[in-house]
């Protein structure tokens, strides 16, 4: 699967498609130029009733993507912008989802929603494929509603076996690693991440006690020094 190539870009410059996937997200499409329509009509058949991926449509369209299920969504989301190798990702007009470099979930926000993950200290995450037994992860969580902030959580990370996961009909050996957390966050979370570069393709991602997100990156964000 080709990777989208993103070494041009400046790491503080949004990437060209923002204005439009903006506008495609609150569906103020009549400002695109006509060169830009094309792109912004992309995104809007992305984002009308598409919840399930195949192959050929992840192929039309060439910016990254990603299969996404939540409580209140199911949808592909489609990659805005990156600042700082913070990733943000549209689901439509219903939500915003970040990532980092990695595949991790730090936050996301919409229908009065807001929710914020962060790693305390050293990242386990920052190269899965180097833990060969388990290692320590503190967390710390913020919640609106609820308006809960710095919510404390620690526990570990733990390799398991390799495992065959289908990806757009593709299948992938990847290497389980489970997350379990205690304290103001009781949690597990499992990543299905790449045995040479610790890059998460499938996940399932708490970023409440009530809210678990599932993803599959199905064009991921890489730049091409990776």
């Amino acid at each position: 699967m080709a990777l989208f190539d993103a070494h041009a870009q400046s790491r503080r410059a949004p990437m060209a498609l923002l204005p439009c996937i903006a506008l495609a997200s609150t569906m103020l499409l009549a400002s695109c130029t006509t060169g830009s329509r094309a792109t912004s009509d992309s995104f809007r058949l992305l984002f009308q009733g598409r919840v399930q991926a195949t192959p050929a449509q992840v192929a039309a369209t060439p910016y990254p993507q990603a299969q996404l299920k939540a409580p209140d969504i199911a949808a592909v989301i489609v990659l805005g912008f990156v600042d700082e190798g913070q990733q943000t990702w549209y689901a439509g007009n219903h939500a915003v989802f970040k990532l980092d470099a990695n595949g991790l979930l730090t936050g996301t926000s919409g229908s009065g929603r807001q929710l914020h993950s962060r790693i305390v200290g050293p990242s386990p995450f920052g190269n899965l494929a180097r833990i060969q037994g388990s290692a320590r992860v503190q967390r710390e969580y913020d919640w609106i509603p609820g308006y809960r902030m710095g919510v404390q959580a620690h526990g570990t990370v733990e390799r398991g076996p390799l495992e065959s996961v289908d990806i757009l009909g593709r299948k992938r050996d990847l290497v389980r690693f489970d997350e379990r957390l205690e304290g103001g966050m009781r949690a597990h979370n499992i990543y299905w991440a790449d045995p040479a570069t610790g890059f998460i393709w499938k996940s399932r991602q708490q970023l409440s006690p009530d809210y678990e997100v599932e993803l599959i990156q199905l064009k991921p964000y890489r730049t091409s020094k990776d």
